[in-house]
């Protein structure tokens, strides 16, 4: 669980997702993975569907693995998988287990994650959202 002060600086970085006609927000957790996801963008990616739960999408380099690993996720949530190396974001809740070595949660949707609930893939175009 995020601590108030990295909740605190995750509000003023936030990501903005073109999905087809629409842009989704997501707010992003204070880590080193998150730092170093931003350094990549703006990034447009193809993001291909993943057991009906997630969207996923090959990163163009490795990043920090430094933030927290899981093995549970929520709705919601902006993941980095690091074998892959792979950004992903689920849309849907199946029950199941993330197998070794976990997900690094670098971020979550505020709202419109059912944006991603469509069937294949959906090209995506993520930028840093600059603050005012």
């Amino acid at each position: 669980m995020p601590t108030e002060i990295s909740t605190k600086q995750a509000d003023r970085m936030k990501i903005n997702i073109k999905v087809k006609d629409k842009v989704v927000t997501a707010t992003l957790i204070d880590s080193k993975t998150t730092q170093d996801f931003v350094s990549l963008l703006p990034l447009t990616l193809t993001m291909n569907d993943l057991l009906g739960r997630e969207k996923f999408a090959h990163l163009p380099r490795a990043i920090s693995e430094e933030g927290e690993r899981t093995k549970t996720y929520e709705v919601g949530d902006v993941i980095y998988w690091s074998p892959g190396p792979d950004v992903a974001i689920y849309y849907r809740h199946d029950g199941g287990e993330i197998p070794d070595p976990g997900i690094i949660a670098i971020g979550k949707i505020d709202a419109g994650v059912e944006a991603f609930n469509v069937p294949g893939s959906v090209e995506v175009t993520i930028e840093l959202v600059q603050s005012q």
